[in-house]
């Protein structure tokens, strides 16, 4: 799965993360590497805090940049920054010894928290691209939306509330409506980890269906961007037709200034002529 996880045997996932590797009660890492590991996560977390800090920062200061697109990073970069102020940090321990020190009720909000920033995390990247594709592939009708979907808040919104239904109902009811919890002390996981039925349906919502569409948004993207480059070429190996125009314009005057000399010189010969054969005549 993509959330920090453990198996009731010690298996541990970490946060959005789809990779699982045992881990004893008991680290068998020394202590230097696990001092390695510590400051590595560590600094992880640190970029991560500081990284989108200044995301948001930036997008609060600068009225510039409060475009309708920019506000899908600003929620991008919030879900990350609780990742990395929240999640990574109870994790670390976790990690590093395979136990769970901090109580069931904290575990549960770290898994709630985790499940839901990763998943939003991904929901956003979908709309960041979905918008993208609109702006490039349908600009005309993309300035001019109006009405509520126009408004980037919702978007937003939607998109946790989305994310939110789809793991924290079941991490906070799982074990209430089936009675029972497959979580040993010491541990901390979803209780639907072993339940491959519910794991299809949440990774097919949460993982492929967004890697299907963001393939499709860039790949239609890159495919009009192309299309629009072929006809600039085009059109640039063409002269406008404004010039034509002025071309045919200059040859046409050209011809009829050329062609009433000519006539006009063929008139003067044809008067010398009549004037020469009068004055013959008279003669």
């Amino acid at each position: 799965m993509h959330n920090s996880t453990a198996e009731a045997d010690g298996n541990i996932t970490g946060p959005c993360n789809g990779t699982s590797s045992p881990q004893p009660e008991t680290s068998e890492f020394s202590m230097g590497v696990l001092v390695l590991l510590a400051l590595l996560m560590v600094l992880l977390a640190l970029v991560t805090v500081l990284g989108n800090v200044l995301v948001i920062l930036a997008f609060i200061m600068d009225r510039n940049l409060r475009h309708r697109s920019n506000y899908f990073f600003l929620n991008l970069a919030i879900s990350d920054f609780a990742v990395g102020a929240f999640c990574i940090p109870l994790y670390i321990p976790y990690a590093l010894t395979g136990t769970w020190y901090f109580g069931r009720g904290l575990c549960k909000l770290w898994l709630a928290m985790d499940y839901l920033m990763c998943t939003a995390s991904v929901f956003n990247i979908v709309l960041i691209s979905y918008d993208r594709f609109l702006s490039v592939t349908k600009a005309v009708s993309y300035r001019v939306q109006r009405g509520i979907m126009s408004n980037p808040v919702v978007k937003m919104v939607a998109i946790w509330v989305f994310a939110f239904l789809l793991y924290c109902p079941a991490i906070f009811l799982w074990e209430h409506v089936s009675g029972y919890s497959t979580v040993k002390e010491g541990q901390c996981h979803a209780e639907f980890f072993d339940n491959w039925y519910f794991l299809l349906c949440a990774s097919t919502l949460e993982f492929f269906v967004p890697l299907l569409s963001v393939t499709y948004f860039n790949v239609h993207i890159f495919h009009n961007i192309q299309r629009r480059q072929r006809r600039g070429s085009i059109q640039d190996s063409e002269p406008p037709r404004t010039i034509q125009s002025l071309c045919w314009i200059c040859d046409f005057d050209w011809l009829h200034e050329n062609r009433q000399y000519s006539l006009g010189w063929k008139g003067l010969q044809v008067q010398r002529y009549s004037i020469k054969m009068t004055g013959t005549n008279l003669n």
